[in-house]
């Protein structure tokens, strides 16, 4: 093989560094443009998942405000049946009057108003000392059921340190406020 020139190496050299340069241009060019729409695509999927954060964001708040509800009312809609949500709020209700030291006298069911969302209206009377009543009243929120307090009367007994007790309590029906429609939802 015969010794090449300078002029043939120069040559050779100038040859190599521009296939090397039109390499990197053409595959650099394509290699950016790839780079582009990758980072582009990264952009776009960034922007989506967090629109889908802020989409999502009201739902976290009101799953926290019903988990809060659940544990302060020890309420659970899930297990409560509407054929028998009258009946055992009221045993639940005289369950809690007995073991509080309340007696209760007759006990009176009326339908609900429908326009109020309400199932029933129950009317009780009873009696007990002070602190059982003021317990009594206090434990009707946490007893499980959707029930509302809509009135309290309260008179004085002829013992002393006895209460007479004249309450309604509105059972809610909570099937009807789960298909209400939210608002700004």
């Amino acid at each position: 093989m015969r010794t090449l020139s300078q002029r043939e190496k120069r040559t050779i050299r100038m040859a190599g560094i521009g296939i090397a340069v039109y390499l990197v241009v053409f595959f650099g060019i394509g290699g950016w443009k790839r780079i582009e729409a990758k980072r582009a695509e990264y952009h776009d999927l960034l922007a989506r998942a967090e629109r889908l954060k802020r989409e999502v964001q009201p739902y976290e708040n009101r799953v926290l405000l019903a988990q809060k509800l659940k544990e302060n009312f020890k309420i659970d809609p899930q297990k409560l049946v509407r054929a028998t949500l009258v009946a055992d709020a009221s045993a639940a209700i005289q369950k809690a009057a007995q073991a509080g030291g309340v007696q209760l006298g007759p006990i009176r069911e009326s339908a609900g108003r429908a326009s109020a969302r309400e199932m029933t209206s129950i009317q009780m009377e009873g009696t007990g000392q002070v602190p059982a009543v003021a317990a009594f009243l206090h434990q009707i929120g946490t007893l499980g059921f959707p029930l509302i307090v809509e009135s309290v009367q309260l008179n004085p007994e002829k013992k002393p340190g006895m209460l007479k007790m004249n309450l309604n309590i509105v059972i809610l029906d909570f099937e009807q406020w789960k298909k209400e429609p939210s608002p700004n939802a």
